[in-house]
């Protein structure tokens, strides 16, 4: 089989030839962008869950609905270095420009665009575009009171020109508790007015946590959709899909193969499916063909995916997820961790707490620890065999 010919892609955020298993986030999605645009109040979305089960790929989608629905929409990943206001100024600027090309009585537009320099100017964020020469500027520097106005502005602009405004964030727990708070009180005043303006956020688990210590009433605002792995007939569909369009069958074997060695887990499907086509010289791809790809896909990821996440980590921080990953794939308590490392709970919980800022673990319970990414744990234990607890390593 040829390599140009290849369907399947393995990439951080990269369509896949199939989006299989999927149906109801994107039809929760498409519902709230035509309740919006018929004037009916409308929940925003928070997709939730681990890396590599497609969530970017979904919010890309749901970007792709909202244009075909004639939406005029801004799209951006949220990064842990930066404020929102400087994430968000040029985007809404991007999102005025384009109301401003439809056809409607300009006064309203007039209104946001002076809030997005105002606004920018008072939280001074330097964007080539906004004029910053503002006079008398009417901004509090209150960050909930200003992006309450400006996203008011922006959905009666919207309105006027019958269109849904709609923001799409990635990586929504790397906003600040001070600024997640100031953005979903924003959120909640343009549906409190029915206002057409929507929002679309994706993150880890923690984030449903996390909007709910920023403001008490964010369970209500939004829905939070679980964006899992696909169960045994989506990722099957997933995998076999893209190559029967190529004309292109697997054997029962190498699907269940397949299916077992990623648990269902579409970035992984993409991997392994890759590598299968690029092993077989020809229809079908047989179990021999699955296990090779398992041998090379587990070695890429190994040296890639993986080893990119744990070279993030301090070293400390690389003996707590180790010590993790040493209690076996199940989400641990924070007494057992503590106890592997030989340190106390006291003494581990600020190593805890970093690395689930890094985005490298959360907390599905109380108590309780686990991976955000999926097969960490059997990585660590491949990448780094032998373990020994700080206690033990003092007394060698």
């Amino acid at each position: 089989m040829r390599p140009e010919d290849n369907p399947y892609t393995p990439g951080a955020g990269t369509p896949p030839a199939e989006l299989a298993g999927r149906d109801e986030v994107l039809d929760q999605a498409g519902n709230a962008i035509k309740r919006a645009a018929n004037n009916k109040l409308a929940k925003s979305l928070m997709l939730l869950g681990l890396r590599g089960v497609g969530k970017t790929v979904l919010l890309n989608r749901i970007e792709e609905i909202a244009e075909d629905e004639g939406c005029e929409t801004a799209i951006f990943e949220a990064a842990p270095d930066r404020s929102l206001a400087e994430m968000l100024t040029p985007q809404l600027h991007r999102l005025l420009l384009k109301l401003n090309r439809r056809e409607a009585a300009g006064a309203n537009l007039k209104k946001a665009f002076e809030a997005l320099r105002e606004f920018a100017s008072i939280f001074k964020v330097s964007f080539q575009g906004i004029d910053f020469s503002v006079q008398e500027a009417k901004a509090t520097g209150d960050l909930s009171i200003d992006l309450s106005d400006l996203f008011t502005y922006i959905g009666e602009a919207a309105a006027a020109r019958q269109t849904v405004a709609v923001i799409l964030v990635d990586e929504v727990q790397y906003v600040g508790k001070e600024d997640l708070s100031a953005l979903i009180m924003a959120l909640h005043r343009v549906s409190q007015r029915k206002l057409p303006l929507l929002f679309f956020g994706a993150g880890l688990p923690q984030l449903t946590r996390l909007a709910g210590d920023a403001k008490s009433y964010a369970e209500r605002l939004f829905l939070y959709p679980e964006v899992d792995r696909l169960d045994a007939a989506g990722a099957a569909r997933a995998l076999r899909k893209p190559a029967t369009d190529e004309g292109v069958a697997y054997e029962d074997k190498a699907v269940e193969i397949i299916l077992e060695e990623t648990q269902g887990y579409p970035f992984y499907l993409q991997v392994w499916g890759y590598h299968a086509w690029e092993i077989a010289p020809q229809s079908p791809i047989s179990a021999r063909h699955a296990r090779e790809a398992t041998r090379l896909a587990t070695a890429e990821l190994d040296r890639g995916f993986f080893k990119v996440r744990l070279d993030r980590l301090t070293q400390r921080q690389q003996e707590y997820i180790r010590a993790m990953a040493e209690l076996g794939d199940r989400p641990a308590t924070s007494t057992e961790v503590a106890h592997v490392l030989g340190i106390s709970v006291k003494q581990a919980a600020p190593i805890r707490d970093e690395i689930i800022k890094k985005g490298m673990a959360y907390s599905p319970q109380r108590g309780r620890i686990a991976f955000t990414v999926p097969q960490f744990g059997s990585f660590l234990r491949r990448a780094i065999p032998a373990f020994q607890s700080a206690a033990n390593s003092e007394e060698t």
